[in-house]
């Protein structure tokens, strides 16, 4: 991998890791697009700078991830109730993340996501799942646009939008625009929807990241840390870098983007996106196009 197809993937990445569009979809097109050969390193690869894109949410809401709640509980709160007072944030956020664990963990022992991602499978799915879902996102803000301010995230709805988010494990539906949309079915509004998701990111991708880190060295697939020379530990922390910096400006402008004007232009753009490539797969063009 060269400098500049590192640059590139890690500006997909950032781009669309928190944007209803797909990330895992984009690189895996991205990576054709650039003529990258598969290897050790470019799974470590596209693994790892991941990180990046997660330790901007905790960066760009600093205050709001690292909050206790020291408000006085109700009167009559056991301790249990005063615990989960306190940690309510955290609290939301694993209650929405343990469905996504447990259904993720049966999908990845079962095989499903391996068959997801091979690129013999992928290159079809991606397209089909980002049509699909780009026609869902012309109609959505009419469905679910139903979130007023006052309304907070509750056990009830964490849950919901944790049972949503799996659906994101088919690559091409993006987990940006399930847990959103999760959020919004839950009256929750498309602002406080869209936070959620962030924050719902980094406790999903870490333990996605790391679970796949955890694959590259150990077990009967493990590549081992042959990949790891100086030159590919520079091109991975360049990665990394350029993941975050991205992801830090792309979340603040969809933040503001998405509360003004929904998801219709996001879901015409998969459409498009998605049948040009049907398109040329079709016609049976190759979608390589630096070599």
């Amino acid at each position: 991998m060269t400098l500049f197809q590192t640059i590139i993937i890690s500006i997909v990445e950032g781009l669309t890791e928190f944007l209803p569009v797909s990330s895992t979809g984009h690189m895996l097109i991205a990576e054709n697009l650039l003529g990258v050969q598969n290897s050790a390193f470019v799974r470590a690869f596209t693994i790892i700078i991941q990180f990046g894109a997660i330790l901007s949410v905790v960066v760009l809401y600093w205050k709001r991830f690292f909050h206790l709640d020291h408000s006085s509980a109700p009167a009559d709160s056991n301790n249990w109730k005063k615990f989960k007072h306190k940690w309510n944030f955290y609290w939301m956020l694993l209650v929405a993340f343990v469905p996504t664990a447990v259904i993720g963990l049966a999908m990845k022992k079962s095989g499903a996501i391996d068959f997801f991602l091979d690129p013999a499978h992928a290159i079809w799915i991606v397209p089909s799942t980002l049509i699909a879902g780009g026609i869902f996102m012309l109609f959505c803000d009419r469905i679910f646009n139903k979130g007023r301010d006052e309304n907070r995230i509750t056990e009830k709805r964490a849950f919901w939008v944790g049972v949503i988010q799996c659906i994101s494990m088919i690559p091409g539906v993006s987990r940006s625009m399930s847990t959103i949309v999760g959020g919004m079915s839950q009256k929750l509004t498309r602002k406080n929807a869209a936070e959620f998701s962030f924050f719902l990111a980094v406790p999903t991708m870490a333990a996605a990241t790391g679970l796949d880190v955890l694959e590259l060295f150990v077990g009967g697939n493990a590549v081992g840390t042959g990949w790891a020379s100086a030159h590919n530990l520079f091109l991975l922390a360049v990665g990394c870098a350029v993941a975050f910096i991205v992801a830090l400006f792309a979340m603040k402008w969809f933040v503001s983007f998405l509360t003004k004007y929904g998801f219709r232009l996001f879901g015409w753009y998969r459409i498009l996106v998605g049948g040009i490539i049907l398109t040329l797969l079709f016609m049976g063009h190759s979608l390589v196009i630096f070599n």
